[in-house]
């Protein structure tokens, strides 16, 4: 337990509709070490809600429950909104999933990087500019003084992508929360965003929440996978044995990706069971 950054436990998301309360969350459970840990599943599984609901993103009419979410055994339910902002990037940063409408179009790169880093570091205007240029070549970025001086609409996906990435990890934090940080890129540029971010994690000894609908990735990447169903986790593996996951939802996932060593004339179509969203939420605690 003392060798975990983040302890949850019970983590409930709800949302009042006319009909009653929906719940986007129910019950989920987890621990994360310096590891990397994977959240996978179908969109409005609730992944997502999952990784705002730890940094209490979740506004009102939302309602976050739970017995516990412990960052370093202090339970951030307990705090104040001040005193959140002081979590939210310093301690644990997230990566949207679209750059595009994460970064501001009307302020330069180079000041928005300044901005996240000045905000939890106290240093001058020039120190930042420095530290935000090393950040820039940290994540593979070429000519970064030229970067600084753009605007977010003159960067490429990837490009975008990995400014975010350095914007988050400027603050230095002991856990990043990726959002499907490489969902719009394509395979080549996914590939180097992932090196980038396995490289960072490794060097700053991190804990990563790397949240995805890509089950292959998710194998290759990390370490532990959570797959979530309707909200609940169902089960929960190393991610090397994904590949032999014995849920039914879980092989219904795995079954409907094609796949070059077994190729098929016709992918299996996912058959739920209404069962899946009514059995406890498996726990992945360790």
């Amino acid at each position: 337990m003392m060798n975990n950054l983040l302890d949850v436990e019970n983590l409930w998301v709800k949302f009042p509709n006319r009909n009653g309360v929906f719940d986007a969350v129910r019950g989920v459970s987890f621990t994360l070490g310096r590891e990397r840990l994977g959240i996978v599943g179908e969109s409005g599984s609730g992944k997502s809600m999952t990784g705002r609901a730890i940094l209490r993103l979740i506004r009102k009419p939302g309602i976050v429950e739970a017995d516990h979410i412990k960052l370093d055994g202090v339970d951030l339910l307990g705090k104040t909104e001040k005193e959140m902002r002081a979590v939210r990037g310093q301690r644990i940063s997230m990566v949207m999933q679209d750059p595009k409408f994460s970064l501001n179009p009307v302020i330069t790169i180079g000041d928005q990087i300044i901005e996240a880093y000045r905000l939890h570091n106290s240093a001058s205007k020039a120190d930042a500019y420095r530290k935000s240029v090393e950040m820039l070549e940290a994540v593979s970025i070429n000519d970064p003084e030229r970067v600084m001086r753009a605007y977010p609409h003159e960067m490429s996906g990837g490009m975008g992508q990995r400014i975010m990435i350095a914007m988050m990890l400027i603050p230095n934090p002991e856990i990043l929360i990726a959002d499907e940080p490489t969902s719009a890129l394509d395979v080549s540029v996914q590939r180097q965003v992932l090196d980038i971010m396995d490289k960072l994690v490794k060097e700053r000894g991190m804990g990563l929440i790397f949240i995805s609908h890509d089950l292959n990735l998710v194998a290759d990447f990390c370490d532990r996978v959570l797959i979530m169903y309707a909200g609940r986790v169902v089960e929960v593996c190393d991610a090397k044995n994904l590949h032999e996951a014995k849920h039914p939802y879980t092989r219904g996932l795995l079954n409907s990706l094609p796949r070059l060593d077994e190729p098929s004339k016709r992918l299996e179509v996912l058959q739920r069971d209404p069962e899946w969203s009514k059995a406890p939420s498996v726990s992945g605690r360790v």
